[in-house]
């Protein structure tokens, strides 16, 4: 059983950073991405980052590109998301994933097995 749990979330203003993080315990695979997502009331689930577990490869959506840092940490097991210059259009419930299939680096949230139950982010303008 793999467990993942998100924290870091809170009300911040525009411009200014958060840094959520994502720790993962119980059963581990060879080779995995973990992801984030993000889910505004009402909307679909957007990707938002991702990261080779192995490798630390990542890949970013556009809109966060430039602002938004994924990074794990190995020794604890640990995924974080430094997110910077927060603006109004980020407020959403943040949820990490695990992809355990090891192919690479997917954007599509269906392709992610396990998931925390998310962190809610709010940015005022």
């Amino acid at each position: 059983q793999v467990q993942l749990e998100e924290s870091g979330g809170g009300l911040v203003q525009a411009g200014d950073s958060l840094t959520l993080s994502c720790t993962v315990s119980g059963r581990t695979f060879s080779a995995y991405a973990v992801g984030w997502f993000r889910q505004a009331p009402g909307r679909e689930r957007l990707f938002v980052a991702t990261i080779d577990w192995n490798s630390g490869t990542s890949d970013y959506a556009d809109s966060v590109k430039g602002r938004f840092t994924i990074s794990r940490d190995t020794a604890t097991n640990t995924v974080y998301l430094q997110m910077n210059s927060l603006q109004p259009e980020d407020t959403a419930v943040y949820y990490c994933a695990i992809d355990p299939k090891g192919l690479g680096l997917s954007p599509r949230w269906w392709e992610y097995g396990y998931w925390g139950r998310g962190t809610q982010v709010t940015v005022s303008s």
